[in-house]
């Protein structure tokens, strides 16, 4: 296994100013293996923003791990259809290519449909909706020699047994998952339990760490966000929260996966701190479990 950080982690000093440039240039002096990209922003030329950034990763020997941005295909924005989210996302594939990353990750669905759409709310009656957006765009990826996927993310297309009956269901050897190990927390389930499911189908993988508060008490305040459930949730440093992540790892290895980790961060400690202690941990754990 290697290590990887999602530039999403640099969030707060993206806000700041900070260019992708900068960022990429920061994840190398810090010592990480590689970097995942979110997604480019709008308001520039992306074609030569992923070609600038390309050549800023080759010129630090700095591969690009994953390309990540959002998608939805059951709230499509606008008034638009499926059809359209799906020639979206097949855009952000020619990114992808441009930028020299093997994958890309995109999301199934947000908090399922909104409620003045349509009467029907369960997972199981979305599904086929669900299978021919990510079936249509894994096939455009893959004339591209790109391997897409979804992440457990966005409460309602979260849960491991969803993911996997989504991937099953696509039934493409090019599609699979992005297992991120923290964020089954975001539907109460256990990421041991969850990761031990969908470890099999992982493309990718994010550590990430979070510190729990039960619902049974009251709301700790700021820089905590409510699970699905209503627990508690706030990002925390990789190793300073309550994710077992070398366990995580652990199950990913006996699973056969061994590409890259990468730290996605969302705490409220400073930035490049969080990620020096994060990536120290995150190496030690892969290190003890390779000796």
């Amino acid at each position: 296994m290697k290590t990887s950080v999602s530039t999403y982690s640099f969030l707060p000093l993206r806000e700041k100013g900070m260019s992708l440039t900068q960022c990429a240039e920061k994840v190398k002096e810090m010592g990480f293996d590689a970097i995942e990209i979110t997604t480019l922003p709008s308001q520039c030329d992306r074609e030569y923003e992923a070609r600038t950034m390309r050549d800023v990763c080759e010129r630090l020997n700095l591969p690009v791990a994953n390309y990540t941005v959002s998608a939805d295909f059951l709230n499509i924005k606008d008034g638009g259809s499926l059809s359209d989210e799906i020639e979206r996302i097949k855009k952000e594939i020619d990114i992808a290519e441009i930028l020299g990353a093997p994958g890309l990750r995109h999301d199934a669905a947000t908090w399922g449909y909104r409620k003045n759409q349509h009467g029907f709310r369960g997972f199981d009656n979305v599904l086929p909706i669900l299978a021919e957006g990510c079936r249509a765009v894994t096939e455009y990826a893959a004339e591209k020699n790109i391997k897409t996927m979804v992440e457990n993310h966005g409460y309602f297309a979260q849960d491991s047994d969803r993911v996997e009956k989504l991937v099953n269901t696509v039934a493409r050897d090019n599609f699979g998952l992005l297992v991120d190990m923290g964020n089954f927390l975001c539907v109460d389930e256990s990421p041991v339990e969850a990761v031990s499911r969908t470890a099999p189908y992982a493309f990718h993988v994010h550590a990430k760490d979070f510190h729990i508060k039960s619902g049974s008490g009251p709301s700790p305040g700021g820089g905590f966000f409510p699970s699905r459930g209503g627990n508690f949730l706030r990002g925390a440093i990789i190793g300073h929260g309550e994710v077992p992540v070398k366990q995580c790892l652990r199950i990913l290895k006996a699973a056969g996966y061994d590409g890259y980790i990468s730290i996605e961060f969302e705490g409220m400690e400073d930035t490049l701190a969080a990620l020096s202690i994060g990536l120290d941990n995150l190496k030690r754990y892969i290190w003890e479990l390779e000796a």
